[in-house]
């Protein structure tokens, strides 16, 4: 696939399928996410793939109830539609189902002799966007969420994840049940400044 068609039709996947993913595949995608660029090539990610049932059970159990209650009074307008916050809900509450969760994570590393918080996430954010594409480019259905804020102490202790490694993004990953859509965005011409920054 043309990797343009892959960003272009890189819809959320909030609906997924439990069947499995084969190993090589999430290897492919993490292979994927490594070539992204990182500051000084320092190359500080670390991604966790968590399979195993019974831990993806209880990140459902303590995400779902969290969600559901910082759902209500979301105003369903403009780009927070009613369709968004109904898929969210739905991987939420049936994130023990989905064959797997990638959790994209780095330390402040970078530069080494004074670690700054913002060259973390040039690292991390890179490396998430390569994976969600090569999924794409696979057939494999993706999205980017920020679930891990809900319930990050207990991540930490559920997965052992040393307190001096930030979350990037959590990625649910599995074959998707609808058709991949190509994205919405506001055409370039609204968002391109030529030479100056222009209203």
């Amino acid at each position: 696939m043309d990797v343009i068609e892959a960003m272009e039709t890189c819809s959320a996947a909030r609906y997924l399928k439990p069947d499995p993913v084969p190993q090589e595949l999430i290897e492919r995608v993490i292979y994927a996410a490594t070539r992204a660029s990182s500051p000084g090539n320092s190359q500080e990610w670390d991604f966790i793939v968590v399979r195993n049932p019974e831990a993806k059970r209880k990140i459902r159990d303590l995400l779902a109830p969290r969600f559901k209650a910082m759902g209500v009074g979301v105003p369903r307008t403009g780009r927070v539609t009613s369709g968004m916050i109904a898929g969210a809900t739905h991987l939420a509450e049936t994130l023990n189902e989905v064959p797997a969760i990638i959790f994209v994570c780095g330390p402040l590393a970078y530069p080494p002799n004074a670690p700054l918080e913002q060259f973390v996430w040039s690292a991390l954010y890179p490396a998430a966007q390569n994976l969600i594409v090569a999924a794409r480019s696979l057939g494999l259905g993706t999205t980017f969420t920020t679930f891990h804020m809900f319930m990050e102490n207990e991540l930490r202790e559920l997965l052992g994840i040393p307190r001096e490694v930030r979350f990037g993004v959590m990625i649910p990953i599995g074959w998707p049940q609808n058709d991949f859509v190509k994205v919405k965005r506001k055409p370039i011409s609204k968002v391109i400044h030529w030479d100056k920054w222009s209203d």
